[in-house]
């Protein structure tokens, strides 16, 4: 029998799968979840300078649905991590704010998650290295590509057509 081998899609998603749950169960201790840190970071990313994001540039700065962005921030202001006011420019638009615990929080956490990455990088030498460096960078390139293929496709499979091998 012979074995298949994976795709180049099917590795990124099992590491993607495998990564989530090694980040869920460092943040566990402080009540946290992979996705709950994916937004309080992005926020505090894009609060360093004193703004207070809505909730669509949070979702489209973390990668997030705008829908489940609306949802972790009702949830996160409920446990007084954030608060969400009203947008002066939008009636329809929250922004977002950290509040003191959420920063203090996030912050403790970005620690942990930086040395988990530092740890599940050292089979290519470290979060440092030529080819931790380099992977970064391809996996760059692939994901701004996405972003304008799904921006440009009108169908995304009709664009396809004609290039996919078959067996």
């Amino acid at each position: 029998m012979t074995r298949r081998v994976p795709s180049l899609g099917y590795l990124v998603w099992h590491l993607s799968l495998k990564w989530r749950v090694a980040v869920e169960r460092v943040l566990s201790p402080l009540g946290l979840t992979h996705a709950h840190y994916a937004l309080l970071a992005s926020l505090y990313a894009l609060s360093r300078d004193g703004r207070a994001p809505s909730q669509r540039e949070l979702a489209d700065f973390s990668g997030l649905e705008a829908m489940y962005v609306s949802k972790l921030a009702r949830g996160l202001e409920r446990t007084g991590l954030l608060k969400r006011t009203d947008h002066p420019d939008d009636p329809r638009a929250f922004q977002l704010q950290l509040t003191r615990r959420g920063s203090d929080l996030v912050v403790q956490a970005a620690k942990i998650v930086s040395d988990l990455y530092e740890e599940l990088l050292t089979p290519v030498g470290g979060g440092h290295s030529k080819q931790a460096v380099s992977l970064m960078r391809t996996l760059e390139t692939l994901l701004e590509h996405a972003r304008r293929f799904n921006r440009e496709s009108t169908g995304g499979a009709s664009s396809l057509q004609g290039t996919r091998r078959t067996s």
